[in-house]
């Protein structure tokens, strides 16, 4: 694909002598929603922390707009490559103030920049801007998610990793989560995703990409698979079916 942004190419890669991804090759586009689809274990999360440089590569390649970034470590990645990863879970400096804690997420861009970037990225999130002051564990489980995503956008990256941004969310926070996300690509971010709430998911990603065994056993359009009666075997682990009823 000529308008390939992320291109894993025969990827080994895993935690200690155990190997997650076996030899996965996959492709994002640019400017797109791609979603990682899989049984627990398949690898998900495992790509996003291989391609942020978390993980050590120990075979295959990464590239990134066609510039190889493998062994690239995290803060490299984010500043001279624009990649930015917002994991599972809470990452927040509880104790300091919203404010604080994006002056934090944006102290590699000097304070000048950031207090100027501050209020363009809060303007998408007015329930968290209402809250400049408060102590970050004083929001609400759907604030601190929306504090953790502005934090990452003040750096602007090319690419967003998201690892289950709905965890904990209302129905109605994880809409917004989604909303952003895909003006976010509309915008040419390229969005990395993976994702629990899978049908959700689906509604609004460009592609989705299963996993099964640290390897790719599939990748299609994200409306194709929605309307795909198999899906569920997806998170029975069988998603190497789906791959073959598709080929059928």
């Amino acid at each position: 694909m000529t308008d390939t942004a992320i291109e894993f190419d025969e990827v080994v890669a895993g935690y200690g002598d155990f190997m997650i991804l076996n030899k996965l090759s996959l492709q994002a586009r640019k400017g797109k929603i791609t979603l990682l689809l899989g049984p627990n274990g398949a690898g998900k999360s495992t790509v996003l922390k291989t391609l942020f440089g978390l993980l050590k590569v120990r075979q295959g390649r990464i590239r990134l707009d066609g510039h190889d970034i493998t062994g690239t470590g995290p803060k490299a990645l984010l500043l001279q490559h624009g990649i930015a990863f917002v994991p599972q879970g809470r990452n927040l400096f509880g104790q300091l103030s919203v404010w604080q804690n994006l002056e934090l997420g944006g102290i590699t861009l000097g304070m000048k920049t950031t207090h100027a970037r501050i209020p363009e990225v809060l303007a998408r999130f007015p329930r968290v801007q209402q809250r400049i002051h408060s102590q970050a564990s004083a929001l609400s489980g759907g604030e601190q998610k929306q504090l953790e995503i502005a934090r990452a956008l003040l750096l602007r990256p090319r690419a967003l990793l998201i690892d289950e941004p709905s965890i904990g969310l209302s129905p109605i926070v994880v809409a917004d989560v989604f909303t952003l996300l895909r003006e976010l690509a509309a915008q040419g971010t390229t969005v990395l995703m993976v994702e629990q709430n899978v049908k959700s998911a689906l509604k609004v990603a460009d592609e989705a990409i299963a996993l099964e065994s640290g390897r790719q056993v599939l990748h299609r359009p994200a409306g194709e698979l929605l309307a795909d009666p198999h899906i569920e075997r997806l998170f029975l682990g069988g998603a190497h079916a789906i791959g073959t009823a598709a080929a059928a």
